[in-house]
């Protein structure tokens, strides 16, 4: 009885060590604070040096210990980590379904940074790039473990007691409306992203935690990551084995949507395609530029293939996707290292032949391949002109040939896209 009364109290003062160890963590702000909850994991590794100070008993039980960290890493040790990267209206959400629906050995969640942004935006008015790209690492981090405590401080309102009717999108995670997870619904309770395949209550984030924990790996779709760079810490941590996949399209047909699914915020486009010339110094077009030069800077990282990421990245076109994908998804999976299950392959070819009036501006069903080609019939040459001027080494770099007049523009015989393959 007193060995195991000493054992209880050596796993007690570790336990507080491991708390002070989490809690020094990078902090944007007072939200990056995290907190020892339920869902944060257990990890034996600070036991060792501790229990190797005392006497043989103390040694036995750290052989124990190793021998069950073993244990637990030949367990884990298949266990892959996806990010979706992209930017929006390249077609990110759709290609996220790929994940979302490979079944119960994946736990996939969309857009989570998204309260991230919203909160420091409202906090300091803007988004601080910095601010938000360690926030972003260090949310994504948690996340891949499972731990939902540190995306907790950025939902507002605050979750109380871990739960939750504010989870942007909600409906559009799967693992956040399985059985597992679904709460007994309550009348009265408004939950704007409400699960749609089953009548479910307020999100209880630690159910989500212990059923993330379940799953065999995890995918997480974002498109406010920057720069790929930032995300160096998630491709070096040893509990990880991340896989970064780059979601690219064709800079003009980027604009052409963003025109459509956000024209309150595109108007000064809307009102140049209309009646002007466009002032390049104008900062909207300073925008275009900047986000054009992230996502080339991090592709071009990313090909070049840096110890930390060597066989960690892939690049993905849009237009591939859209014109072959039963052959990009295979591919990806491969990349990934796991294999491709029959209910993606069936989603696949159920959403990619969708009619007219099912492909909604924000819908992920579509009729992939006639997709490509829209964008030619909806933007005006003269803004053309303006984004391969300011992106044109980004079009290079991903295989966009350039039009030179509105007739080649509108020339469906004439393929915009160069036959092209990326490193992996």
């Amino acid at each position: 009885m007193r060995f195991k009364y000493t054992i209880s109290i050596v796993f007690f003062v570790a336990l507080v060590i491991i708390e002070k160890e989490n809690n020094i963590i990078s902090r944007v702000s007072d939200k990056l604070t995290l907190k020892q909850t339920p869902q944060t994991p257990l990890h034996t590794n600070g036991l060792s040096h501790l229990l190797l100070k005392h006497n043989d008993s103390f040694a036995l039980m750290n052989r124990r210990l190793v021998n069950y960290s073993e244990r637990q890493d030949r367990k884990t040790r298949g266990r892959k980590h996806i990010l979706l990267l992209a930017t929006t209206r390249t077609g990110s959400s759709f290609v996220g379904e790929f994940f979302n629906q490979q079944g119960d050995n994946m736990f996939y969640l969309f857009e989570p940074l998204w309260h991230v942004e919203k909160m420091l935006a409202l906090e300091t008015r803007v988004t601080n790039a910095t601010a938000a790209a360690r926030a972003y690492r260090d949310v994504l981090q948690q996340l891949f473990l499972c731990d939902f405590s540190l995306l907790e401080n950025f939902i507002n309102p605050l979750p109380v007691d871990h739960i939750t009717t504010a989870l942007f999108r909600r409906e559009s995670s799967n693992s956040l409306c399985d059985n597992s997870v679904c709460s007994p619904f309550i009348k009265g309770v408004f939950e704007r992203y409400h699960c749609k395949t089953r009548r479910c209550g307020p999100l209880n984030l630690t159910m989500a935690s212990e059923s993330c924990l379940q799953k065999e790996h995890r995918a997480i779709k974002s498109v406010r990551v920057r720069q790929l760079e930032t995300l160096r810490p998630l491709a070096e941590d040893p509990r990880l084995d991340v896989k970064f996949i780059q979601l690219v399209r064709d800079p003009r047909a980027v604009l052409a949507s963003r025109m459509v699914a956000f024209a309150a915020y595109y108007k000064n486009w809307k009102q140049w395609a209309i009646d002007g010339d466009v002032p390049l110094d104008d900062d909207e077009v300073k925008k275009l530029k900047g986000n054009c030069d992230n996502i080339r800077m991090s592709a071009e990282i990313g090909l070049r293939q840096p110890s930390w990421l060597r066989r960690r990245y892939m690049l993905v076109r849009y237009e591939d996707i859209a014109r072959f994908p039963m052959r990009k998804a295979m591919e990806m999976y491969r990349f990934i290292g796991i294999p491709l299950t029959q209910q993606v392959k069936s989603w696949i070819l159920k959403n990619t032949q969708a009619s007219k009036e099912a492909s909604g501006v924000y819908s992920t069903q579509k009729n992939s391949s006639q997709q490509v080609e829209k964008w030619r019939f909806r933007i005006p040459f003269k803004l053309v002109q303006v984004v391969q001027r300011v992106c044109e080494p980004t079009l290079k770099l991903f295989g966009y040939k350039f039009v030179s007049s509105e007739e080649m523009l509108t020339d469906k015989s004439v393929s915009l896209i160069e036959d092209k393959l990326f490193k992996i």
